[in-house]
């Protein structure tokens, strides 16, 4: 006979950051994301900001904070772009919420579950953010579904390395 065990809100493990951490990661993944392009064509499938934004979402497992990690690492990336401002801070604000949300009923220390975690935002976040550009921006864009699933497969395959360095940075709350 198995027995069925109820893991409580209060039993998650949740994580808190320094305030240096806090600010230079994602500043670091948002300086990254705009030079490596540049110099290395290939780096411009991933998302470092977005990586950025699954992890704290999930590591603190606040919903509150994850949308505010969201809106803040969104918004400052349309800055350093020549999109409309608030594009990628609407769509890394839904992440945030939902990886936040998501990483109160999941084991996210699992390499496994954060391959599925990343995939699956990956693919939220491209939604979102074509919604809201073609949609309310009313930019002209085309969806391409092999670009998106190969770009979420690499982004997915990135986050397992860059989440256990991130590992690192984090402080029992």
């Amino acid at each position: 006979m198995t027995t069925i065990t109820y893991t409580s809100r209060e039993e998650v493990e949740v994580y808190r950051f320094s305030p240096a951490a806090t600010i230079l990661i994602p500043v670091v993944a948002l300086f990254l994301q705009a030079f490596l392009p540049l110099h290395l064509r290939f780096m411009i499938i991933f998302d470092l900001p977005l990586l950025v934004t699954i992890f704290f979402a999930l590591a603190r497992r606040s919903q509150i904070s994850g949308l505010l990690t969201g809106s803040v690492i969104g918004i400052l990336q349309d800055s350093l772009t020549h999109q409309p401002l608030g594009v990628f801070g609407i769509a890394k604000t839904v992440v945030g919420y939902g990886a936040s949300s998501l990483g109160v009923k999941l084991d996210a220390e699992n390499a496994g579950s954060r391959v599925l975690v990343t995939f699956g935002f990956y693919v939220v976040h491209e939604l979102i953010y074509f919604t809201v550009a073609r949609g309310l921006v009313g930019q002209t864009m085309s969806w391409r579904w092999g670009h998106v699933l190969v770009s979420a497969l690499a982004n997915a395959a990135l986050a397992v390395p860059v989440f256990s360095l991130l590992d690192k940075f984090k402080q029992r709350a």
